[in-house]
């Protein structure tokens, strides 16, 4: 997304989902970026930037971690927002977690290129 959406409660700002019709205006500079950087890996942080790219019905927590081809890079994986990780409901969940994500992103470590 190019812009930052948001409510105010007390002296924070909350993020706000964008709709549909907000991604979809922001694709033309995604895909041109895209273009630009060619990108041989893609990693989606949650679900918003996951059904952006992969289609409304994928679920982020039914496919998380799994690699993926594509047309705008060579492979893609989506996985948790790390945001998520920390509204977890408690010490443990949020280690559970951690250690679900840090296994996605292992999976993509051979992929990346020194």
């Amino acid at each position: 997304m190019k812009h930052f959406k948001w409510r105010s409660r007390g002296k924070r700002r909350l993020h706000e989902k964008p709709n549909a019709r907000e991604i979809a205006a922001c694709r033309p500079w995604l895909e041109a970026e895209l273009a630009v950087v060619r990108p041989g890996l893609l990693v989606c942080l949650g679900a918003t930037a996951a059904q952006a790219l992969l289609g409304r019905s994928f679920r982020v927590m039914q496919m998380r971690g799994e690699i993926l081809k594509h047309e705008l890079a060579q492979a893609i994986m989506a996985t948790v927002h790390p945001s998520s990780i920390l509204r977890a409901p408690d010490e443990e969940s949020r280690h559970r977690e951690m250690d679900l994500f840090v296994r996605d992103l292992r999976k993509i470590a051979p992929l990346l290129h020194h």
